[in-house]
């Protein structure tokens, strides 16, 4: 007999899931045992066209390796959309089990020529998108008391870099996001966790390379293929993640990393209360030693891969 797969019987929307990350999940997925809908827009890194191909070609994919899976273009941008896409994987299979919210698009400028356009755009599809598929996913899983939400956040959000005010706001957001579902699905037996992953793909090759430091860190991305993404999002989509919810994960290469969520650090007090001038010359000096400095993901990831 053979072994019983991580998904069997589960039914997967992965967005984003032509390229990259998403492609891989949703392969890994359909080897476990999962029939997956292969959302993607074919739009560029920019968010602009719709190529079919992709998705197609992963669909594809999976069918000949014995696999069920579904094609979808729609936007995640679309509320409706979003709600098409959970109806196609209940009218094709029957049911929706678990959602991975991968698509993104970039638009990076330094902040102060950062355009409307640019800022709405990334926050539609990031933050906005992830609301529109988990809100379509949210009421069968209700409905079924069960099911698993995946969501992509980034290290600009959770530590930051240069020129990313947009995405870095969006991917912190959907941080949010997911511990809101956590905490509101909790009793209907619905988890939502978080994976900052470390990989190349069409999105970070539009990194601008300015200097041979900036040069020498493509080059170390570029050895972390979108594969070593996809076993931690396979795991916590199946019931062996049942007790994990509300988490963090960055991933990068053979690292997994448990991130931090906002704590207190210090604290000062004052019986009378405080004035400016007390701020100034008693809280601040106190809390100095504990600022966060002004660092990007680089500088706190500083050690190569392993």
């Amino acid at each position: 007999m053979a072994a019983a797969k991580m998904l069997d019987g589960k039914v997967i929307l992965v967005t984003g899931a032509g390229r990259g990350i998403g492609r891989d999940i949703s392969l890994l997925a359909a080897q476990q045992g999962a029939k997956v809908v292969v959302n993607d827009v074919g739009g560029s890194e920019k968010g602009e066209g719709n190529d079919r191909t992709p998705a197609m070609e992963v669909v594809a994919a999976i069918r000949e390796a014995g696999g069920e899976a579904e094609p979808n273009y729609d936007s995640v941008a679309s509320f409706e959309a979003a709600h098409n896409m959970v109806k196609q994987a209940i009218d094709r299979f029957g049911q929706l089990d678990g959602v991975v919210n991968n698509a993104g698009i970039l638009r990076d400028v330094i902040f102060h020529r950062m355009s409307e356009d640019d800022w709405d755009q990334v926050i539609a599809v990031h933050l906005k998108g992830s609301f529109n598929v988990s809100r379509a996913a949210a009421t069968h899983f209700r409905e079924r008391q069960t099911g698993a939400m995946v969501h992509m956040t980034s290290t600009s959000g959770l530590v930051g870099n240069f020129g990313q005010a947009n995405y870095a706001a969006a991917k912190l957001g959907i941080t949010a996001l997911s511990k809101s579902i956590a905490l509101d699905m909790a009793r209907f037996n619905v988890r939502s966790n978080c994976i900052s992953p470390f990989a190349w793909s069409r999105l970070i090759g539009t990194i601008p390379i300015t200097d041979e430091k900036q040069k020498a860190r493509v080059e170390k991305i570029k050895q972390m293929t979108p594969s070593k993404i996809a076993p931690v999002a396979v795991y916590l989509l199946s019931a062996l993640a049942r007790e994990v919810s509300g988490q963090i994960f960055a991933v990068r290469n053979n690292e997994i990393f448990l991130m931090s969520q906002s704590r207190p650090l210090r604290s000062v007090q004052r019986s009378d209360g405080w004035t400016p001038e007390a701020v100034a010359e008693h809280a601040m000096p106190a809390m100095k030693a504990h600022f966060y400095p002004l660092e990007r993901s680089a500088d706190v990831f500083s050690w190569d891969p392993v």
